[in-house]
């Protein structure tokens, strides 16, 4: 069946059996409340009732359908992500060690960069899906131009400051004077694709708050592969070595961003959003995106510190940690694409005034978070024998990593219910309680892990106490969930006014 398409700002009084029907942002449609690479969205029932009337699927709870749809697709994206770095590793790798150890000097310090800004993807997806469920498509868009705008900005500033101060960066992350010129080099050229990375972030946010997680996927994919085809080209074909790897990664950044932007310009310009910058709106994007910035640095400061202690424990510990964090970075990945989904859904129904479908919705992905961690974490447990000889060779490096594997699984369920109720109050834009309850529990982790250390307490015991900071994040992100104080409903106030809005 074809159903007329219904414009976003007439869909809350279409009749009810159109108000399922496709808002076009663009030519063409793809589905229920997406923005497909011609640039189509719709506003389904479930956005301002928080209940669907598709009455052929079986799911026992009718917001699964959804969080299945936006999570896998953003699962998809987010597993993408790291195959950028990965295969810059497995090509400069052959290279030889020196560039190797400077792609690791020069991606850390990116790496970081990127962490700092993924505000500008979730602050913007929060404020574009409030005003999409309030049914107002057209300030989406133009709340959405002014998050490119603002990452637009800070990228040109962050790539002047990171080019300019290459060879100081890398002298401040101690590297060796055989490899601080190869990551000097890298780390200079990759700076040219820092506004490229961060229109990324601000364009994926923009189109998840469009609850689309389609699209970020599709062009992270492709993006992934054009990586690789020029990075083997540029290093080996042309013979530039780890300048090569960059250049080819900084070229498909690019890339990305110019697909990414022209969908949201795309449906901008048909729903006739302003696309010249706007101070209001890019400085109060800039002032909504500060707490989750102090967020992400509790986060980052809480893992420095876990590594640093393993660190002083010896080599053994730093090897069994090593690996230790990157399987639970992977599977954060699973659960942060539930996260993703919460972001999306709640933003849009507290946009839609929707109090009692947020609470439905809130409930249900909690589940989501509890079962998959739970699977995840039996996965991880029972994986064990097979997973300890494949990431090391080492009887003892072994035997330290099979100890906090099982830490590490027994947290996932935990894991599950934190990184979904991040999801959920970034996307009620309460970012200002996360900011605060970042800081208490860091505070909370700091001293345990300083016992760790002074104890010698081993591995084991710095898992558990970082178990212990997991469990102080869950802990303060329930007491908040049970209140009221983040049901804010409506939209927000974007900094434009509506003349500015329709330009």
């Amino acid at each position: 069946m074809v159903r007329a398409p219904v414009d976003a700002r007439n869909i809350c009084s279409a009749p009810a059996s159109r108000r399922d029907a496709p808002v076009v942002v663009d030519q063409g449609v793809v589905g229920p409340c997406t923005v497909g690479p011609r640039g189509a969205a719709t506003l389904p029932t479930m956005a301002r009732t928080g209940r669907t009337d598709d009455r052929r699927w079986s799911w026992r709870s009718p917001h699964d359908r959804e969080i299945l749809r936006l999570a896998v697709p953003a699962l998809g994206a987010l597993v993408a992500e790291p195959l950028f770095l990965l295969a810059d590793t497995a090509i400069v790798g052959h290279l030889g060690t020196s560039s190797l150890a400077g792609l690791g000097v020069a991606g850390a310090a990116l790496t970081t960069v990127v962490n700092l800004c993924v505000f500008l993807a979730y602050g913007t997806t929060a404020a574009v899906a409030r005003h999409l469920g309030a049914g107002d498509l057209r300030t989406a868009l133009a709340q959405g131009v002014d998050g490119l705008w603002l990452a637009a900005l800070i990228g040109v500033v962050a790539a002047a400051g990171t080019g300019l101060l290459a060879a100081q960066i890398v002298g401040a992350l101690g590297a060796s004077p055989s490899v601080a010129p190869l990551a000097q080099t890298f780390l200079a050229v990759s700076a040219a694709g820092i506004p490229a990375m961060l229109v990324v972030l601000a364009a994926t946010g923009v189109l998840r708050g469009l609850q689309d997680t389609r699209t970020p996927l599709v062009v992270f994919v492709a993006g992934a592969v054009a990586n690789v085809v020029l990075n083997v080209a540029l290093v080996y074909g042309a013979g530039l070595g780890i300048a090569g790897s960059a250049l080819g990664t900084v070229i498909t950044q690019w890339c990305m961003a110019a697909v990414l932007a022209a969908v949201v310009v795309r449906g901008a310009r048909r729903h006739e959003a302003s696309l010249r910058p706007d101070r209001r709106g890019i400085l109060a994007a800039a002032h909504a995106g500060i707490p989750l910035v102090v967020r992400t640095l509790t986060l980052r400061a809480a893992l420095l510190a876990t590594t640093y202690v393993a660190t002083q424990q010896g080599d053994v510990s730093v090897a069994a940690h090593q690996v230790a964090f990157t399987l639970w970075t992977f599977l954060a990945f699973v659960l942060d694409s539930i996260a993703i989904a919460g972001q999306a859904i709640t933003g849009r129904s507290l946009g839609a005034s929707d109090i009692d479908g947020t609470r439905r919705a809130t409930r249900r992905m909690i589940t989501w978070g509890l079962v998959v961690g739970a699977v995840a974490g039996a996965l991880l447990a029972l994986g064990r024998p097979f997973l300890m000889p494949l990431f090391s060779s080492d009887p003892a490096v072994q035997a330290a990593l099979g100890d906090v594997l099982l830490v590490a699984a027994l947290l996932q369920p935990v894991s599950g219910v934190v990184f979904v109720l991040d999801g959920v109050l970034i996307g009620a834009g309460d970012g200002r309680f996360l900011a605060v309850a970042g800081v208490v529990t860091l505070v909370v982790f700091l001293p345990l892990a300083a016992l760790v250390m002074a104890a010698d307490g081993g591995l084991v015991a710095l898992w558990l106490a970082f178990g212990a900071f997991m469990l102080a994040r869950m802990a303060t992100l329930l007491w908040r969930e049970r209140g009221t104080a983040w049901l804010v409903t409506g939209a927000r106030p974007t900094g434009r006014s509506a003349r500015e809005v329709r330009g």
